[in-house]
C-alpha cells in the first residue's frame, strides 16, 4: 500500500502575485482559486475558493491582516487569511472588470481600477465606499498610493498613456503627467515621495517631478518595461558606488535584470538568469523588493517566480508556478535528494525533494518527451522532439550538460540507460530507428572542458529499424546483453545489445504499446498498451505469461516494485493500480491525478516512487505497507486492552465509566452490550437513565446515531427503544434541534419502531386469546394450580405492558 507523503501541484496561472509584508508568504490566482504559498518550502499552506468565477485581481494589505479579491463577476471578497474565512463580500460598484487593486500604507484604503475606466475608493475599516475617481479614458490597468500616509493622493495610468494625481480630500484629479507613447505598465516611488518613476511598453523610464509636474528625464531600456522597483539607499548591491544617488531596476521583455543610477540615466549593472530557449518564455512580468529578507523576487512570463539575494544577484530559489503536462520523472543524486521531471517544454527541471525548490537546465530546442537515470544516480539522459539526446552530470548541487548524441532525423520518444555500469544509453525514435551509443569511460575531464564550452558527442555503434511505427518506449536489461522496444505497431521486441540483432517479438496486444520494462529476477518483460492490458512476456520463447485486466482505459506506463513480485501500472483516467505478479490481482488503486499519469518511477529501494501526470501534479508516494501492519497490530492490541479494561469496570458496576468509554472506542455493538448489561441489573431502568444523563453532549450524539443501527434489529430494539426515550425526555427541543445526526438518525428510526409496535401489539392479541384459552382449561382444575398460572400471565402482561408503554410514550413524545 502506498500514500502521497508530499507533492507539487500548480499555484499560479497568471495575473499579479502579492508578497506578504514578512516576505514569508505569495498570494497567487490559480482559476477560481487564491493559493497562499509559503516561499520557504514552496507548498500551499491554504487555498481560498469561494467561487466559480475566475479571479481578476486581489491585493494584500501592508499589515498581513487582509486579503482583498475581485472576481469576473465583479463580487469583493475580504479574507482573514490567517484564519481562513471570509469576512466579507460586496458588488464592487464597477461595470467592467477589476483588473488592478492596492492598498494605502495604513492598511484601511483599498483603490479599485477597472476597465469601465474609473477608479473606486474603500475603507475596509469602516465598511462603506468613499470615493468614485472618473476621468480616465480606457482601462485603468495601474493605481499606486503615495508613499507617505498623511498625503492622501492616488496616481493611476489608463490606455490612454497618462498619468493622473487624484487628490483623495477632493475627489479631483490634480495633475496629468504625459509622456508615454503605450501602455504604462508600473509605476514607482522615491523613498524621498518627491520623484514618480514610471516605466511602459514604449521601452522607456520616465522620472517625474511630483511637485512640479515636470519631466526630469526619459531614460530608454531597449525593452518593453514590465515592472520598475526602487532600491533602498541604506544596502550594498551591484554596480553601488555611492548613497547620494537613487537606483532602480527594471525587468520586461528579453530576462534581463538591470540596475540603473538615477543621476547619470546609466545602467550600472546587468544580470541575464539563464538562457533561455525559448525568447518569450524569457520575459519578465513582476519584480517586488522583500525588504525582510533583502531580495528581490521576480515573475516571469511562464508563471515562475525567482527569488535573488540583492547584494550579490544570486539565485536563492525558483518556485515552479505550473508545470504543465508532466511526461516523464524520476528521482537522481546520492540518497534520491532529488527529482527531475520533464514537462511538456524544452526546459528540464530538477526539484529538490525536501524543499521543492527548483533549477531549470536549458539545451534542448523543442519539447523533451523522455528521460532516464543511471545506475548511481549521478547521470540523467533526456530524449526531445529536437531530434537529439542530452547526456547531463551532477557536479554538487548542479547539473550540467556533458554530451549530445545526434543522429536520430524525428523526434526521440524513448531514451534508456544502461543497467549494470554507465557504458552506453539505448534510443527509440519516431524514425522507427534504435540506436545504441557508447558513453565515455569518465566525464571528469568532460567537466575541464566545460569551461571551454565542450560537450562531447556521442557515436552511434548499432542502428537498427527496429518497427514499423513510432517507438514509445525502451528499456535495458539488468545485464546489459538485451534491449526491449515498445512500438505504436501493436509488438515489443527484443534486441541484442552487442550487434542489435532481433532475438524475437511479442505479438499479442490489441493497440500499441505505451510502455516495457526487463523484470529485475526473471526472464521476461512487461508490456502496456492501449488495449487496457498488462501483458508479461517470457524473454525465452516470448511467449505471453500472464495478462492483468483492470483498468478502463489505455494503460500508459508500468514498472516493477517489490523486488520484482509487484507491478506498478498508470492509466489515461488518471488511476495509479499495484498488481500482484503470482496473484494476478490488483491489490490496490490509486486517484490522486484527474489526468493522464506519465510518469511512474520508484527509488533506488523502492520504499518511494514518483508520478506525475497531464493535470500538472508531481506526487511522491511512500511504501506504507510496514507502517501499516505495525499501526494495525498496535490498534487491535489497544482494543484488547481496552476491552478488558471495560470489562472490568463492568464487573465492578462502574457503569458510565465502562459507557462513557464503550462510545470512545467508536464501536456500536460494544455500547450495545453495555447498554444490556446495564439493563439486566436488578435496577435496570433506573441505573440506564442516571448514566445516560451523566454522559457529555458529544457522547450522546454519538450513541443516538448508533440508535438507528440497534433498532433494526428487533433483539436489539428494547434496549435501543429504552435509551431513546431517556435521551427525548431528558433534552429539551432546541438542543435536540441542534444534534447534528438528529433528523437522519430519526428518518431511519421512525418505520422500524412502527414496525416493533406493530409486532407487540399482534403479539399482545396473539397471548390474550392463549390466556383466556388457558383460563377456561385450567378452570375444570385444581384451583392452586390456577392460582400459579394466573400470576404467571400477570407477570407476562405486566413485562409487555411495560414495553409498549415504552413505545406509546416516544410517539406521543
Amino acid at each position: 500500500s502506498y500514500s502521497v507523503t508530499s507533492h507539487l501541484e500548480p499555484i499560479f496561472t497568471g495575473g499579479t502575485l502579492q508578497f506578504s509584508s514578512s516576505a514569508q508568504h505569495i498570494f497567487c490566482t490559480f482559476g477560481t482559486k487564491v493559493q497562499v504559498v509559503d516561499i520557504k518550502t514552496g507548498a500551499v499552506t491554504t487555498s481560498f475558493d469561494e467561487d466559480e468565477d475566475i479571479i481578476t485581481c486581489l491585493a494584500v494589505t501592508p499589515d498581513d491582516k487582509w486579503l482583498l479579491t475581485c472576481s469576473q463577476n465583479l463580487l469583493l471578497r475580504q479574507w482573514n487569511w490567517q484564519e481562513k474565512s471570509c469576512t466579507r463580500a460586496w458588488k464592487s460598484a464597477h461595470v467592467g472588470p477589476v483588473v488592478a487593486m492596492e492598498f494605502d500604507a495604513s492598511s484601511t484604503l483599498l483603490a479599485t481600477g477597472s476597465s469601465d475606466s474609473t477608479i473606486k475608493i474603500w475603507d475596509i475599516s469602516s465598511n462603506y465606499y468613499t470615493h468614485n475617481l472618473k476621468g480616465s479614458q480606457g482601462v485603468v490597468n495601474t493605481i499606486s498610493f503615495h508613499p507617505d500616509p498623511a498625503i492622501l493622493h492616488l496616481f493611476s495610468a489608463a490606455d490612454d498613456y497618462k498619468i493622473r494625481q487624484w487628490d483623495l480630500k477632493s475627489s479631483k484629479c490634480i495633475r496629468i503627467f504625459e509622456g508615454h507613447y503605450s501602455s504604462i505598465s508600473s509605476l514607482a516611488f522615491s523613498h524621498d515621495g518627491k520623484t514618480l518613476l514610471s516605466g511602459g511598453r514604449d521601452n522607456v523610464v520616465n522620472l517625474w517631478d511630483i511637485a512640479s509636474k515636470s519631466l526630469l528625464k526619459t531614460i530608454p531600456t531597449f525593452e518593453i518595461v514590465e515592472s520598475v522597483v526602487v532600491l533602498p539607499s541604506d544596502i550594498n548591491f551591484p554596480g553601488k558606488e555611492s548613497n547620494n544617488s537613487m537606483h532602480y531596476i527594471t525587468v520586461g521583455n528579453k530576462g534581463v535584470i538591470r540596475i540603473w543610477r538615477a543621476n547619470d540615466s546609466r545602467c550600472v549593472h546587468q544580470l541575464s538568469p539563464s538562457n533561455f530557449s525559448n525568447s518569450e518564455l524569457a520575459a519578465f512580468t513582476q519584480i517586488s523588493y522583500l525588504k525582510p529578507t533583502n531580495s528581490l523576487a521576480l515573475v516571469t512570463f511562464d508563471h515562475n517566480v525567482m527569488i535573488y539575494d540583492v547584494e550579490d544577484l544570486k539565485l536563492k530559489k525558483l518556485l515552479i508556478g505550473h508545470n504543465d503536462e508532466i511526461v516523464d520523472a524520476s528521482f537522481v543524486c546520492k540518497d534520491d535528494s532529488h527529482i527531475v521531471v520533464a514537462t511538456n517544454s524544452p526546459d528540464l527541471r530538477i526539484f529538490q525533494h525536501a524543499t521543492m525548490s527548483c533549477q531549470m537546465l536549458f539545451g534542448h530546442t523543442d519539447t523533451i518527451l523522455s528521460l532516464d537515470v543511471s545506475y548511481d544516480r549521478q547521470l540523467i539522459a533526456t530524449s526531445s522532439k529536437d531530434h537529439t539526446i542530452r547526456v547531463w552530470k551532477a557536479f554538487h548541487d548542479s547539473f550540467r550538460c556533458v554530451a549530445v548524441a545526434s543522429g536520430h532525423t524525428s523526434a526521440v520518444p524513448a531514451v534508456a540507460f544502461s543497467r549494470l555500469v554507465d557504458t552506453f544509453i539505448v534510443s527509440g525514435s519516431n524514425d522507427y530507428t534504435m540506436k545504441v551509443w557508447t558513453l565515455p569511460a569518465s566525464f571528469d575531464e568532460v567537466w575541464f572542458k566545460f569551461y571551454k564550452l565542450n560537450v562531447q558527442s556521442l557515436t552511434a555503434t548499432v542502428t537498427e529499424i527496429s518497427h514499423k511505427k513510432d517507438i514509445n518506449s525502451i528499456d535495458v536489461s539488468p545485464n546489459d546483453k538485451l534491449i526491449a522496444t515498445a512500438s505504436q505497431d501493436k509488438t515489443a521486441k527484443v534486441w541484442l545489445v552487442s550487434d542489435g540483432s532481433l532475438l524475437g517479438s511479442c505479438v499479442g496486444h490489441k493497440r500499441g504499446l505505451w510502455s516495457v520494462q526487463f523484470s529485475p529476477i526473471d526472464q521476461c518483460i512487461a508490456t502496456c498498451s492501449s488495449d487496457s492490458n498488462i501483458k508479461i512476456w517470457s524473454v525465452i520463447d516470448f511467449t505471453c505469461v500472464k495478462t492483468f485486466e483492470g483498468h478502463s482505459n489505455s494503460v500508459l506506463k508500468v514498472s516493477f516494485v517489490t523486488r520484482g513480485m509487484q507491478l506498478l501500472s498508470s492509466d489515461s483516467d488518471g488511476l495509479i493500480k499495484l498488481w500482484t505478479i503470482k496473484s494476478n490481482e490488483c491489490e490496490n488503486t490509486f486517484d490522486h491525478h484527474t489526468d493522464k499519469v506519465w510518469a511512474i518511477k520508484p527509488n533506488s529501494t523502492e520504499e518511494y516512487f514518483v508520478s506525475g501526470g497531464a493535470d500538472s501534479s508531481l506526487a511522491i508516494w511512500k511504501d506504507m505497507t510496514a507502517i501499516e501492519r505495525e499501526k494495525k497490530i498496535a490498534e487491535e492490541e489497544e482494543l484488547i486492552a481496552k476491552e478488558q479494561e471495560l470489562s472490568n469496570l463492568l464487573h465492578a458496576k462502574k457503569f458510565t465509566e465502562a459507557l462513557n468509554m464503550a462510545i470512545g472506542l467508536e464501536k456500536p455493538f460494544l455500547t450495545l452490550t453495555v447498554v444490556k448489561t446495564i439493563l439486566d441489573q436488578p435496577d435496570g431502568l433506573e441505573s440506564i437513565d442516571n448514566v445516560i444523563q451523566k454522559l457529555d453532549k458529544k457522547h450522546v450524539n454519538t450513541i443516538f446515531q448508533y440508535l438507528s443501527t440497534w433498532n433494526t434489529n428487533a433483539k436489539h430494539s428494547r434496549a435501543a427503544q429504552i435509551v431513546l426515550s431517556i435521551i427525548l425526555k431528558n433534552t429539551i427541543p432546541e438542543d435536540l434541534i441542534k444534534m447534528p445526526s438528529m433528523q437522519t438518525t430519526l428518518e431511519a428510526l421512525i418505520p422500524y419502531t412502527e414496525r416493533h409496535y406493530q409486532r407487540l401489539e399482534r403479539l399482545l392479541e396473539v397471548i390474550f386469546v392463549i390466556v383466556v384459552a388457558n383460563l377456561v382449561y385450567f378452570s375444570m382444575h385444581k384451583i392452586k394450580f390456577y392460582l400459579c398460572v394466573l400470576i404467571s400471565v400477570a407477570k407476562l402482561f405486566h413485562r409487555i405492558y411495560l414495553t409498549v408503554y415504552e413505545f406509546s410514550n416516544i410517539f406521543t413524545y
